[in-house]
């Protein structure tokens, strides 16, 4: 960790990449950006396609090693990870938490620290309309980041992946509006009302 760490500093004293995650059980999205003289671009967006495994556990070994993957192809400085969103249905909540803790998980084992912002923050972040749809919002990020329809994925949820990228890009100049986790008890004493007792 502390040579991954080495080599982050040293390749990024100019710059700052930042990797955003969409969690999903079943598609989860990837996107990258490179920040350079306060500028941000795409630097590639995918999915990783979880749809093939039957096994839950497979799934989140497979969500371990393609995040450690981008991870040490990237090497980000930084990680923005969208929070899960409160549903009803409360073995989804549970299946999609799992996925999420794996992808942190990941970055946590590479010293990348971690940034969640909230479904509606990104959208506001990007669009000003925390309702904005993901077409919208994919069409907002291709006009700001100048990228082509090539560059389009066919699943939104890597388009969603990069804009909580780009949300930490904006929110980069404040840091009291963002949630940082330095490792899970970070997060259990920085979230203690979801805490269950």
């Amino acid at each position: 960790m502390v040579f991954y760490s080495l080599i982050r500093t040293f390749v990024h004293d100019m710059e700052k990449v930042i990797l955003g995650i969409d969690p999903g059980t079943n598609i989860m999205g990837y996107g990258v950006l490179k920040v350079k003289d306060q500028k941000a671009e795409m630097v590639t967006m995918g999915v990783i396609d979880l749809r093939k495994f039957g096994d839950a556990y497979l799934k989140l070994g497979h969500i371990f090693e393609r995040v450690t993957g981008i991870i040490d192809a990237y090497l980000p400085d930084e990680m923005a990870i969208e929070a899960p969103f409160f549903g009803k249905n409360v073995q989804s909540m549970l299946k999609l938490g799992r996925a999420q803790g794996t992808a942190i998980a990941a970055a946590i084992h590479h010293g990348v620290p971690i940034h969640e912002y909230a479904p509606l923050k990104i959208k506001m972040a990007i669009t000003g309309n925390g309702a904005a749809s993901k077409e919208q919002v994919a069409g907002m990020l291709q006009r700001l980041l100048k990228f082509d329809d090539d560059a389009m994925v066919k699943f939104m949820d890597a388009t969603d992946a990069l804009g909580a990228a780009y949300c930490h890009y904006m929110q980069m100049n404040r840091p009291e509006s963002q949630v940082h986790y330095r490792g899970w008890k970070d997060f259990i004493v920085k979230n203690q009302e979801r805490v269950k007792k």
